[in-house]
């Protein structure tokens, strides 16, 4: 695309303003200006008075295939996972797109060192735990990341310096989630400088839609891939394809398997499976009621008591339905920056536009069928999202230390 197409295409949209300043910029400026104009999907902008109904439906218990279970099948459940991994048909998908912001990096989130003696970084954490199915199962399975636009760079030149921490590079394939603008509450487009249109990722659902976009999808078609695995970078323990987690999902004939843990608490704040108008669903903690908080099943526990923990086994032919205007847009009201009429940065203190998002909430929702997989707590899920306390370096750390890896 060349300036004067990208000058149109604006100009359609009745945001040509974004290029007040293009004759000001210097030539690499005005080419990355009109690159991020062919990149940037504006079609959000026409729903900013259609987003996502944020009224829920009716919600009932979905019963998850708890430990015991898993325990006493679990060696039907690990050939069955074993099976599928060894004929290829199992990927992996790390949403990486995030920075260390909360941690007091500028670097990608992954690339932080939780390391007390020795340098131990998220990344290799990661990678670490798949290696351990690729050495149980002897066969190597597709990575994809998802990266950024502002981490992009960093990751992908990180991993290759560390060389991939000893995973097959050419297992590895790379792409950029999609981004969306930012606008005010009229529609119209935010700058953040002369030369940039303010943008943020398109939510945690936009995983699928962005790796279509690059064309990757056919490389699960070339390579027979029936099931991906889609984690969080800052989950430290979690394991990931693995076989029993893949055999049950497999086995139990469903869109979707999620990973999730017994509540610590009734309170406690994280995402519940259920159902919802009798499709799975995700129902946030503040919007539990006390009645559903206090409510049991037929063996007296708490019916709405497993948190999920973002690690989805999603089977791929049920994807396609999950990338068209079926899924809600979340309109979101956020503080944005932006230059002002004098190109003067500023920092709004109160939301001053929409941001848009979508969410793997509702990318379950639209499935059929989910069957909610319980793990251990304490040996699969250590967060990493704030310095100290809860879900913290300090947490993951002593988790870690608690499953023999040496800091």
């Amino acid at each position: 695309m060349n300036y004067e197409e990208a000058k149109s295409k604006m100009s359609a949209l009745g945001q040509e303003h974004i290029f007040k300043y293009y004759d000001t910029l210097s030539d690499t400026e005005k080419a990355a200006l009109v690159k991020q104009v062919e990149e940037t999907d504006f079609s959000v902008l026409a729903r900013i008075d259609k987003g996502a109904d944020e009224n829920r439906g009716t919600f009932s218990p979905l019963a998850a295939m708890q430990r015991s279970e898993i325990e006493a099948r679990e060696k039907e459940l690990h050939d069955a996972g074993v099976k599928a991994i060894k004929e290829g048909k199992t990927a992996a998908m790390l949403l990486a797109g995030g920075m260390g912001t909360r941690l007091g990096s500028d670097d990608p989130k992954g690339m932080y060192n939780i390391g007390i003696t020795k340098p131990v970084y998220i990344f290799e954490r990661i990678i670490t735990n798949l290696l351990d199915v690729v050495k149980e199962t002897d066969t190597w399975i597709r990575l994809f990341i998802m990266t950024s636009e502002k981490n992009h760079d960093k990751t992908v030149a990180f991993l290759k310096e560390k060389n991939f921490f000893g995973y097959r590079e050419d297992k590895v394939v790379f792409f950029k989630q999609d981004m969306a603008p930012a606008c005010d509450f009229n529609g119209k487009l935010y700058m953040e400088g002369k030369d940039r249109i303010s943008t943020s990722p398109n939510g945690n659902a936009g995983w699928y839609s962005s790796m279509v976009r690059a064309g990757l999808d056919k490389i699960l078609t070339e390579e027979g891939i029936e099931w991906i695995d889609v984690f969080a970078v800052d989950n430290v323990l979690q394991r990931i394809c693995d076989p029993c987690f893949v055999g049950a999902t497999i086995l139990a004939d469903v869109s979707v398997g999620a990973k999730v843990v017994r509540k610590a608490a009734p309170d406690e704040k994280v995402g519940v499976i259920c159902l919802e108008d009798g499709r799975p669903s995700i129902v946030e903690y503040y919007e539990l009621s006390d009645e559903m908080m206090n409510a049991k099943d037929d063996k007296g526990e708490p019916a709405y008591n497993y948190g999920v923990i973002l690690n989805y086994l999603f089977r791929v032919k049920e994807l396609a339905a999950v990338t068209d205007d079926k899924m809600p847009l979340h309109v979101v009201k956020k503080k944005i920056p932006y230059i002002d009429e004098n190109a003067v940065l500023v920092k709004p203190s109160e939301p001053n536009g929409f941001k848009f998002e979508q969410l793997v909430l509702d990318m379950i929702h639209q499935l059929s069928t989910c069957l909610p997989y319980e793990v251990i707590r304490e040996k699969e899920f250590a967060p990493i999202k704030n310095p100290t306390g809860i879900d913290s370096v300090e947490s993951a750390r002593e988790l870690l230390k608690q499953n023999g890896v040496e800091l």
